[in-house]
């Protein structure tokens, strides 16, 4: 399942992913990941919850995102729930990019969750997208 966090930026969407793992942590059975753009989220993001910061992999650009996430769900099968915050950020601002990582994300996201935040206002999302609000 994917979710997208839209809003403008400074309305709040990191502090409501970040309530959402702390709201999840003692529910899940399996692990959660967190991935940023330059690691912002250390002292919010309780450290049960993996933590990746994609600079340090200098992941820029839809196609090395998809590789990048693919190999985090390979490496771990109990990984249940995974949060982006900022994807906009790691794309580059391409809305056409991340509408085509959303499709290419789609069929390994089965047996988790994917939640996503991205800084927009909802009328800039691609209809494609919008049924994931």
């Amino acid at each position: 399942m994917i979710k997208l966090i839209v809003g403008n930026k400074g309305t709040g969407k990191t502090k409501v992913m970040v309530d959402m793992i702390n709201a999840n942590l003692p529910e899940v059975k399996g692990n959660i990941v967190c991935i940023e753009k330059g690691m912002q989220l250390t002292h919010n993001i309780p450290t049960s919850v993996r933590l990746i910061d994609v600079d340090e992999y200098k992941i820029k650009g839809c196609k090395r995102f998809y590789g990048f996430f693919a190999g985090v769900c390979a490496s771990n099968y109990d990984i249940e729930q995974i949060y982006v915050d900022g994807i906009l950020k790691v794309l580059e601002h391409d809305m056409e990019d991340f509408e085509e990582l959303v499709e290419k994300i789609l069929p390994l996201t089965e047996d988790k969750t994917v939640v996503f935040t991205v800084s927009c206002g909802e009328e800039e999302l691609p209809e494609g997208l919008k049924k994931y609000l």
